[in-house]
């Protein structure tokens, strides 16, 4: 991604046997290149695509060199879930 542009952050919640769920409680949280929490974000129903499938619009704050990771998380059955990803950023 360029730098100060917008990216869509995507994940995919599945149980163990692969079917797609839908967690309960949803954050994301956005890590710096040193793993430190930069920013935790609710997501709701109005950041879902269809069942088990969850996005979110993020501008990186100014602070994201190089990389940042993210972090999509609930709960399903008292248990946690989530998804993990990073994202390359370039000043072009």
């Amino acid at each position: 991604m360029i730098k100060g542009d917008t990216v869509r952050l995507f994940c995919v919640f599945k149980t163990f046997e692969g079917v797609l769920i839908d967690p309960s409680s949803i954050s994301l949280k956005i890590y710096d290149n040193a793993q430190n929490v930069i920013e935790t974000i609710p997501v709701g129903i109005e950041n879902k695509e269809s069942t088990g499938k969850y996005y979110y619009d993020y501008t990186p704050a100014s602070e994201l060199n190089e990389v940042f990771y993210f972090e999509f998380a609930g709960s399903v059955n008292n248990k946690p879930i989530l998804v993990r990803d990073s994202v390359k950023v370039k000043f072009i």
